[in-house]
């Protein structure tokens, strides 16, 4: 348990593993129609899974087995990000181009880090200022996911999961709101993230992260809703 909830820590926090994976992603420019940014943090990097089996790009294959024709994405995240080092990364990855679709995925290691709902909201409003530049300008072309519950995870076993799934509501609460207010989709994975306490093949081989299994059903939920917005 030690060992987990060490690595747990690692993950979850600024301090990235040794063998965790790379921040910022851009694929070559290709001809396909739509593009595709992708921003966020873990969840979106996909710690622990090969990078086919990351949501987004899971996501980008299913839209062209649809027949929509989109490129895999374009990724800025990393391990243990925060709102605020997602945005300071956005600023320094010199990051020029715009895009015909922009994902979001953010707050968790706010929750873990005990860093306040009212910091995150104020935090998040601006990322979604910069989403939707990145979607030259239409925030109709920016979706937001949820964040999920890490709590159901072997490595939330030394934690106060009950505490936890509060917290985790409390802040994506703040996420359904803003993104309200900006006029951006809002995609709640979190019930589906919870399935993980019964099913251990939605668990990453970490124990802590989730696995291309579970990444396969946020894709699959959004699909629909993704395919409307870029209509």
């Amino acid at each position: 348990m030690l060992t987990v909830v060490s690595t747990f820590v690692a993950c979850l926090s600024c301090q990235q593993p040794p063998n965790s994976q790379s921040s910022i992603m851009q694929q070559p420019p290709s001809s396909i129609q739509i593009s595709f940014l992708s921003l966020g943090d873990s969840y979106t990097i996909g710690e622990s899974v090969a990078e086919k089996e990351r949501w987004s790009v899971q996501l980008s294959e299913m839209l062209r087995q649809k027949g929509v024709l989109v490129s895999k994405p374009d990724i800025i995240a990393k391990t243990g990000w925060t709102t605020e080092e997602l945005a300071d990364a956005i600023a320094k990855s010199g990051n020029t181009k715009t895009y015909d679709l922009v994902s979001l995925l953010i707050g968790v290691n706010n929750q873990y880090r005990g860093q306040s709902t009212e910091r995150y909201r104020k935090e998040l409003s601006e990322l979604l200022k910069t989403s939707i530049h990145y979607a030259k300008g239409n925030p109709k072309h920016v979706f937001v996911l949820s964040i999920p519950d890490w709590g159901v995870t072997p490595a939330g076993e030394s934690r106060d999961r009950q505490q936890v799934a509060k917290e985790i509501n409390a802040f994506n609460a703040v996420c359904q709101e803003e993104c309200k207010k900006a006029g951006i989709v809002f995609f709640d994975i979190t019930p589906l993230s919870r399935t993980a306490a019964t099913d251990k093949n939605l668990i990453a081989s970490d124990q802590l992260h989730f696995s291309g299994k579970m990444y396969q059903q946020w894709a699959t939920h959004v699909l629909e809703g993704v395919i409307e917005l870029i209509k």
